[in-house]
């Protein structure tokens, strides 16, 4: 059965880098060589894998890719760490604009 990894990781400068491979461990040491000059960890090593399920799905693998990638950074830390309650917490809508960040008058 073909599997498929959903990768993060942790670049030099502290950013968070999101991909998807079907061989993590050639996936990882081609970041990590350098393999790709103009991959966005090329200038961004040494680099460290923090993050990586796996899934039998590639269609599930992509979605969940794509819904990282959109993620902030908090978010990603704490799915990182596996603090649900923080990832729960980061879920909704932090624009100051949203409407549970504005008060009633009087408040």
């Amino acid at each position: 059965m073909k599997t498929y990894f959903v990768y993060i990781l942790k670049c030099a400068d502290e950013r968070y880098y999101t991909g998807i491979t079907n061989n993590l461990e050639r996936r990882f040491y081609e970041h990590q060589t350098g393999l790709y000059t103009n991959c966005y960890t090329f200038k961004r090593r040494p680099l460290e894998l923090v993050y990586s399920p796996m899934f039998y799905d590639v269609l599930q693998a992509i979605t969940f890719e794509i819904q990282i990638k959109r993620w902030t950074r908090k978010k990603k830390e704490a799915l990182i760490n596996g603090d649900w309650g923080k990832l729960k917490k980061h879920a909704g809508c932090q624009n100051v604009s949203h409407f549970k960040n504005f008060r009633k008058e009087g408040e």
